[in-house]
Parts: C-alpha cells; structure tokens; sequence
C-alpha cells in the first residue's frame, strides 16, 4: 500500500508531537512584539514630563531599560526556538524519508543516481530547515511588527501613518530590487568561482598538452576572463550593499523631517500631524524599527521561493512509487521438488514506455541445480534478465517465478536467502573485513563467515592479517582478484538458492580468473547458478542459453 506522506503532514505531526514547544514559541514572537511596541511608550511618558518640568522617577527609567533588555533576550529566545523547531521538523523528514526508502523498489536505486537521492536528504531538507529558520516563522513575526508599528503610529499621529502606508509598497519594491540584484551578482561570482576552480584541475590534467602546442596564453586568458567576471559580479554586489543602507537612512530622515515640519505649521496641518515632544520621540523610534522588518521581509520571502523547490522535490521522492506485489511468500510452504528454479512464460519488459521493447514473449526454464550460461551480443537483454529475476523490475506482460513464487514478492530480509549476486567489481562498505561479508546484518555469524570464506579460499589469508576478519577494510588490503573473492563470499554466506553472476572476470588477468574460476567449482555445487559470460568454466555441467 503506497503511504501518503508530503512535508505538510510531516510537519503538522511535528507541531502536534510538541504542542509546548509550538506554544512557547508563538508566546516568544508575542513578547518580541510586545518588547518593540512598549519602549517607545515609555519613552515618551519620559520625555512628555521632562518637557513639562516634572520629576522622571527612577522605576521609569529602570523600566524603560528593562524592557530594551528584555527585547534582547526575548529575541534570542525566539531565534533558538524557531532553530529547534526548524532542526525538530528536519528529524521528522529525514525519518520519514529514511522509512520511504525501505519501502522502495530496487529499480528505484538502479534508475536513480545516488548523489540525487543524498542530495534531496542533505540539501533540501537543510532548505525545509531555512523555511523556518528564516522563512514563514520569522516573516509572520516581522509582518506582525510591522502591522504593530503602523497602527500605533496611526494611533499617535495619521497624517504619519498616511505617510508610512503609502511610502510601504515603494519601500518594499525598492527593497526586493536591492536582493535580487545583490543576489544575481552573488549567483554570478559563485559561478566564476566554480569556474576557475575547474579550470585548476582540468589545467593540471592536460599541462602536458598545453605545453606542446603552446596554449599558455589561452589558457591564461580563460584564467582571466573568469577572475575579471567574478571580480565585477562581486563589485556589483558590493556596490548595491553599500548603497542600500543610505538610501534607506535617508528615507527614514525625510519622513521624520516632514513628519516634525508638519506638525510645527499652524491650523489643520499642525492638527493633522499634531504632538507632544515625547510623541514625537516615540514616532522617532517607531520609524527606525520600521525598516528593519520591512528588509527581513524581503529576504524572507526570498527564502520562502528558495525552499519551496526544495519541498517540492522532497514530495516527489514521498511520491515515488513503492513496492507490491499480489503474491505472498512463504519459503517454508514451497515444495521446490515440484517447481523448477526459475520460470519465464511470456515475459515482455522495456524499461520506460518510449523505450524499446527489450524482452518479447520470452520463455526460459531453467531447474534447480543447473549451471546456466546467458550469453549473446551486448543490448540484447541478459543483465536485465538478471534483475528481473532478482525482483529488481518487474515484467510488463507474462509472469516470472522463482521456485513457483513471483520475485517481488519475496520479502527484503529474506532475499539473501534466495539470491547471491556478484558483479564485476567488489563493492566495498565502511567497516572491517567480516563487515564486507556480512553487510552489518546481525542475522549473519561468524561461523558463516568464515565458511564462506573458506568455500571461495581466500580464509588462510583473512588469518594472516592483523585482526584477521576485524581488520579494517580498504583498497590496499587485498588484491582485485581477491576481493572479486569476497564478494562471492558475500553472495554465498547465507547459502542463497541461486547464485547469480553478471561476468565476474571481464575485468581480471587469466592468472586470476584460473583462481575465481576453483572458487566457482564450489560454490556452484548442489546450487542453481546463473551466469553472464561469454567464457564457460565447466562445458560438462552448464547449459548456454543464447539471448537475442
């Protein structure tokens, strides 16, 4: 059953599963507000009596500084809880896609490039993160100032507040002008950036060449005009950087200048844009706190787009289709004395719907404990023949069994039991020796291992070395011809039904395949063996099959 998940319902769970941290954080923006609003109050009951020569008491004053003091930590607050919310959500994600990718396909992992796979759980999560961080939570509470802010200067003086509403969407496109430009010229030195740093390498690789045929110049002009495009990419950033904070300082001193030369006229001007000293003083205050969160804005929003692509490529890998099959499996109810090992009636396969058919009405029967040879040109269908059946696709038409059960419908934990499979080149994992063997699956012993190891001949030498099977792997360790050993000592350790193998020695010297070729002898006793190749290393036991 294909489970419905998208970001949404990852992070409604989130808010439902910390309700006191949801509730601690909209009271943090509450207070951060309050904390803006309030000073600017107080300040002006401060001036307001100075003005009328009455005394200003010392609890005024040590209330005005409080509260500034208290807008610090309530905005630090706020920041470290939308961090942990933000770092909570992107958890829930990861675990999220983490269960997904249990539940995929094994084509899933063939048609997709790893790096796409780890860049969705690294850079786009990390983006989810930055939509709270600096995205929708963050905007809400500077919309939210903002609003504050006009209302009670609305509240103190309405020809300002007529002013500030009309001078907003100008002031907001101006602003988001400013950071696409800035942005654009970031993006642009990043790119030359990326370019030099190839050309460094790709010059290092090819000096050679470049010496022969005299292309130093070339080359240093290449050099050149990548430098001088990030360098004017990088100008330009900082040019409207440096631009920008004037611009807007010069604004806030118009608006504050109209605003005290209009109440300084007589009649309805002056009563329009009327007050007091200290009324005067707090719209000071209010109009530089209205620039800040109208720039955040700006950038917030910017955010908000940049992440939005990333949820949306996260939605398509909850998207991606999972695992089924009709059929049930269970091994200990299959009487393999009546089914052969493998079975194709009328399978036909392409792997998309605008690519050829590469299978047609194709018919094998291959029974248990033969040695099957699947030779034929390159294209014409043998590798696939493998992964269909691994279970690793499934057939367009026709149907696949193995030992009278469909693949697909064998379950992950209990593959091992069913299938081995050794392909060109070892495929090494972080870990020890033992680890290669057993892929950290605890269901593996040592004893396994080891008569693994021992099958395929290559134990004595697993003995020899310092911590014998404890020993880290790496590609120093052993030769290629010895790891091409392992991995079929990985393929066997769990005594599989099948063992198939994709042209093992394509890639290894004669001395070598002599040695692959003893080990083959005995793994491949008393087992259906299914081999890719075009060279046979027992013409008395095997039956070729010719593909295409």
């Amino acid at each position: 059953m294909q489970s419905k998940r998208s970001v949404m319902h990852v992070i409604s769970e989130t808010i439902y599963n910390n309700k006191w941290l949801s509730f601690t954080l909209v009271l943090a923006i509450a207070g951060t507000i309050g904390a803006v609003l309030l000073p600017p109050l107080v300040l002006e009951q401060i001036v307001n009596r100075l003005a009328e020569h009455d005394n200003v008491g010392l609890s005024i004053a040590i209330g005005y500084f409080s509260l500034i003091a208290v807008f610090g930590f309530l905005e630090a607050f706020k920041e470290s809880l939308i961090t942990v919310f933000g770092q909570r959500v992107t958890h829930r994600i990861r675990s999220a896609m983490s269960k997904k990718l249990l539940r995929l396909p094994a084509s899933y992992y063939i048609e997709k490039e790893p790096g796409v796979t780890a860049s969705r759980f690294v850079n786009d999560v990390n983006t989810v993160e930055s939509l709270f961080t600096s995205g929708v939570i963050s905007m809400a509470s500077d919309v939210c100032k903002l609003v504050s802010i006009v209302l009670i200067i609305f509240s103190r003086s309405k020809g300002l507040g007529i002013i500030l509403v009309i001078a907003t969407p100008y002031l907001f496109w101006m602003t988001r002008i400013f950071q696409k430009r800035m942005l654009n010229a970031q993006m642009e030195s990043r790119v030359a950036v990326g370019r030099t740093n190839q050309l460094i390498p790709e010059t290092m690789k090819n000096m050679r060449t470049i010496r022969v045929l005299h292309r130093q110049k070339f080359m240093q002009q290449r050099y050149g005009d990548t430098i001088e495009q990030g360098f004017r990419a990088q100008e330009r950033s900082n040019f409207y950087d440096a631009i920008y904070s004037p611009i807007i300082v010069s604004i806030s001193a118009l608006i504050i200048g109209i605003m005290m030369g209009a109440s300084g006229q007589a009649g309805a001007i002056r009563e329009f844009f009327g007050m007091s000293a200290g009324t005067a003083a707090a719209l000071i205050a209010y109009v530089g706190n209205f620039f800040d969160p109208l720039e955040n804005i700006g950038m917030e929003i910017q955010n908000i787009q940049s992440a939005a692509a990333g949820v949306r490529r996260i939605n398509e890998f909850f998207e991606e289709k999972e695992e089924s099959c009709v059929s049930k499996c269970d091994s200990e109810n299959v009487d393999e004395n009546k089914k052969s090992a493998v079975n194709f009636s009328g399978v036909c396969f392409r792997y998309g719907a605008d690519q050829q058919e590469i299978l047609h009405d194709f018919n094998m029967t291959i029974e248990e404990g033969e040695n099957v040879i699947l030779t034929g040109r390159t294209g014409v269908g043998k590798s696939t023949l493998v992964k269909l059946i691994s279970g690793l696709y499934r057939p367009d038409k026709g149907r696949i069994t193995i030992f009278g059960m469909e693949p697909c419908s064998i379950p992950e934990e209990k593959r091992r039991y069913w299938f081995g499979y050794v392909e060109q080149q070892f495929r090494m994992i972080p870990g020890t020796v033992a680890d290669q063997i057993s892929l950290k699956d605890p269901d593996v012993s040592e004893s396994q291992i080891e008569n693994a190891l021992e099958t395929v001949g290559i134990l004595d030498t697993v003995r020899n070395l310092p911590d014998r099977m404890e020993t880290q792997c790496d590609e120093k360790l052993f030769s290629q011809g010895q790891f091409q050993l392992l991995s079929i000592a990985r393929a066997i350790v769990l005594n599989p039904k099948i063992l198939l193998l994709d042209e093992i020695t394509a890639n290894l010297d004669s001395g070598t395949e002599e040695q692959i070729m003893n080990a083959l002898k005995n793994v491949s006793h008393n087992r259906t063996v299914i081999s890719i190749s075009h060279r046979l290393y027992n013409k008395s036991r095997e039956r070729e099959i010719v593909i295409g």
